[in-house]
């Protein structure tokens, strides 16, 4: 039986009616190909079956075409998502992700692991850029950080996770909210500081004194727990009317506990989450959220390590909110 002959590149440059330069181009990750020309010559990789030979890409450009995901759990909706977009954009630069998860032998451990599999550089997934402000970095790979206060060992790409919470602390106190809670990620995150802040700061600016702080673990569990407690205290003199949540699940988790309690969302209580998770609109009664642009995220990361942007640089991406059915105005009693 004959072999079928292997497409090369004068195959897929046919096919998408280009120069084997542009396919080149494309094949090897370079930015210099605009995205409609690119489509095409992808599609055309698609239908000839031409895959990249990345040992002698390598040797043509110094470059593997692996770049690396150091992270430190994919049990939250936040990491999954953004990590989903790191491989989306890796992928569209033909380039393959090599994920490597921070067990007990710390970051260094999980950067040695990237090394091994020869990656071109490495990108940082939220919580885990925690672990590495006390650690000592690589200087051999270029470096993206998500989510980490400034530093000038590495790029850093972020949310406006402060100006996205004064946003949903701002429209709930124009709804004439007066009371509002807060339920925080983890202290140790960047994100959960920086939401918890812009909270704070919004209701301080109002002359208003914050209401409850409670912490949740990102999950709806910790956010079911964090509800419980919070609403005990509903009937107080001075009660909580409104809260804004860290993110989504646990905000799901409050949903929750106020349909157990008999609170209605949002007559008696409004709520705010953020991330904007595809789930929200179809949440009981569908989430107002602030909206994380996962995508832009997972775009500038790749970006940042595979066109060399300056350690200590910043990316800040715009956090809008979606304003939805569980915030209302609060609930005045008849005289």
């Amino acid at each position: 039986m004959t072999q079928q002959r292997r497409a090369s590149m004068a195959d897929v440059a046919e096919l998408a009616g280009v120069s084997t330069q542009t396919v080149s181009r494309v094949a090897n990750g370079s930015p210099r190909v605009d995205p409609v020309t690119r489509a095409r010559v992808e599609a055309a990789m698609a239908q000839a079956g031409y895959r990249v030979h990345r040992a002698a890409r390598a040797l043509r450009t110094g470059r593997t075409g692996v770049v690396g995901a150091v992270v430190s759990t994919l049990a939250t909706v936040g990491n999954s998502m953004l990590l989903e977009a790191v491989v989306d954009e890796a992928s569209a630069r033909g380039y393959a992700v090599a994920v490597a998860r921070i067990g007990e032998g710390g970051p260094a451990e999980a950067f040695e692991r990237l090394r091994d599999q020869g990656v071109d550089g490495a990108i940082v997934v939220n919580e885990a850029s925690a672990l590495l402000r006390q650690s000592e970095l690589p200087t051999d790979l270029r470096l993206a950080v998500v989510d980490s206060p400034p530093d000038d060992r590495y790029a850093g790409v972020e949310t406006a996770h402060a100006a996205g919470s004064a946003a949903a602390t701002t429209h709930l106190r124009e709804l004439g909210h007066r009371v509002i809670a807060h339920i925080g990620g983890p202290e140790s995150s960047y994100a959960a500081a920086e939401r918890e802040r812009g909270w704070r700061e919004t209701l301080a600016a109002a002359g208003l004194k914050p209401g409850a702080l409670l912490r949740g673990a990102w999950d709806s569990a910790s956010g079911y727990r964090a509800g419980l407690e919070l609403l005990a205290n509903l009937d107080a003199s001075d009660p909580v009317t409104a809260v804004v949540v860290a993110n989504d699940q646990m905000a799901l988790g409050v949903l929750r506990a106020a349909s157990e309690l008999g609170i209605l969302v949002p007559e008696q209580l409004s709520v705010v989450g953020f991330d904007d998770v595809a789930d929200a609109a179809n949440f009981t009664p569908a989430l107002t959220t602030v909206r994380q642009r996962f995508d832009l995220l997972g775009q500038r990361a790749v970006a940042a390590v595979l066109d060399g942007a300056e350690a200590g640089s910043r990316a800040v991406i715009e956090a809008p909110l979606v304003v939805r059915g569980s915030t209302g105005a609060p609930f005045v009693q008849p005289a």
